[in-house]
């Protein structure tokens, strides 16, 4: 179960460190005035940040490794 656990997080942290975010848009009304609208497309940036990407890198690793001894 610690191997299967920790080649889990090896690769989520893999990811993690690679991909590092995702980004998303949003539609927004500036004006509405009757049959005159104007909208304003914005984009939102979620950071993934490296430090939990290489926290679940080592754990899976030191999972692996006790995964070993035992």
């Amino acid at each position: 179960m610690n191997k299967t656990l920790g080649m889990v997080l090896i690769v989520i942290g893999l990811v993690g460190l690679a991909w590092g975010g995702f980004t998303y848009t949003t539609t927004e009304k500036i004006v509405d005035i009757g049959p005159i609208q104007a909208t304003r497309e914005k984009a939102h940036n979620v950071p993934l940040t490296p430090i939990a990407g290489a926290v679940a890198l080592i754990g899976g690793v030191i999972l692996l490794v006790a995964g070993k001894k035992t």
